[in-house]
């Protein structure tokens, strides 16, 4: 008899180590096919699947919704099936010319629900308990966890850390959640959710964060897509001449121009990269992703437009790959889309910038001392000041208002 397949939380890609059991396509007992999915992973920037490695039946579910889980674990356990019909029962005789009673299940024993006033266990899970034994923490110095039955996860451990490791030993439990009242509904954040709230508030916390601002006359851009964009996407099909080619080009001028912005730091160095990975902010079902254009500064317009438009495709499908969401060395957002006018993009670390468009507006402008209509449009440039200097973000900011201003510049490489 074939011994089970165990199904085991794959490599999730790079720094990624743990990922949350975000739900179970497939029950105990259910018959799957070869690659059908059987479970989805929520790591900290897109949802994986777990497909079957062969056919069979789903003998033993080892990890329950809502836990979080390290690379390599056992989730599950397939038997042995054909993935289409009840497995065949072959029972084997025993010495006395009967039959051998059937297995007991393999599955967990299931244990009756705690009544919803028992006590939270606060048991870190493996992750967590790592990094507490790093840090010297114990466990009543966190309180109850944000996962399943109060289990401490170790998002809770990093929070701690944030907070800072010299609470006392005898620190109260944390915070019980409020009674909600008429009209509310409480819905627990997803994994993607609380990692862009931790991310986003360790670039505010870490990072000398400063913002620059400048307006960009976009008449010209306009005039050169009315002019060429059918000649453009006849000639490149599948790419369509949008604004935002020209601003990744004009982003990349600058890179080039001032490497600072393009630089991150990294202990007490700074890592200089000669290259461009840029990372496009694009709306996903779950919240913004980031996935990163890999050596942009060797794209011309159009396999820029083509992956973009690519990137917005999947990202609402929610088919990005991880390897597609890290490595970026700079971000643009474009927050015009949604409508807005003005706003402060916060750092994507470790990148020491960030770059945010905004909604195209026509507004009355001085222009050789006559008022002109122009569609005008607010530039944000949120920059790490540890590493990057106001005279440097502020001459990178202006080198693309230059370049998206005059689009001949970036064609002649000026």
């Amino acid at each position: 008899m074939a011994m089970p397949t165990e199904i085991r939380v794959p490599q999730l890609g790079e720094s990624i180590t743990t990922a949350t059991l975000a739900r179970w396509l497939k029950q105990k007992g259910e018959h799957v096919a070869a690659d059908e999915p059987l479970a989805e992973l929520e790591t900290d920037k897109v949802t994986v699947e777990v497909n079957a490695p062969t056919a069979g039946v789903l003998a033993e579910i080892a990890v329950a919704e809502g836990e979080e889980v390290e690379v390599g674990a056992v989730l599950a356990t397939l038997a042995e099936g054909d993935g289409k019909g009840k497995p065949a029962e072959r029972p084997a005789a025993n010495p006395s010319g009967g039959v051998n009673p059937p297995p007991r299940p393999s599955g967990p024993v299931s244990r009756p629900a705690a009544p919803p006033n028992a006590a939270a266990t606060h048991e870190p899970l493996p992750a967590a308990a790592k990094l507490m034994v790093e840090n010297k923490i114990a466990v009543d110095r966190i309180g109850a966890g944000t996962g399943k039955d109060g289990r401490i996860t170790k998002g809770d451990v990093l929070a701690f850390l944030d907070n800072g490791t010299a609470a006392p030993a005898s620190a109260p439990a944390a915070k019980a959640p409020r009674e909600l009242e008429a009209r509310e509904e409480r819905v627990r954040m997803t994994r993607l959710r609380r990692t862009i709230a931790s991310r986003l508030k360790e670039a505010q916390n870490n990072a000398a964060m400063l913002t620059t601002f400048n307006e960009v006359d976009l008449s010209a851009v306009i005039a050169l897509r009315h002019e060429y964009r059918d000649a453009f996407e006849k000639k490149h099909p599948g790419a369509r001449l949008g604004f935002m080619s020209f601003f990744v080009r004009a982003a990349i001028v600058g890179l080039q121009e001032f490497p600072a912005v393009n630089a991150e730091i990294d202990g007490e160095d700074i890592i200089y990269k000669h290259y461009v990975h840029m990372g496009i902010a694009v709306g996903g079902p779950n919240g913004l992703v980031v996935p990163v254009i890999r050596n942009a500064d060797r794209m011309n317009f159009a396999e820029i437009e083509k992956t973009i438009a690519d990137f917005g495709q999947r990202a609402r499908a929610g088919t990005l790959k991880l390897e597609e969401l890290t490595g970026g060395s700079f971000s643009i957002t474009n927050g015009g889309v949604y409508g807005s006018l003005m706003s402060t993009p916060i750092l994507n670390p470790p990148q020491s910038a960030i770059l945010g468009m905004h909604k195209i507006q026509e507004r009355p402008m001085a222009i050789a001392g006559k008022v002109e209509i122009r569609p005008m449009m607010y530039l944000a440039v949120s920059y790490d000041h540890r590493i990057v200097d106001g005279k440097e973000a502020v001459s990178f900011l202006v080198r693309i208002k230059e370049s998206v201003e005059d689009p001949r510049r970036l064609l002649l490489d000026l």
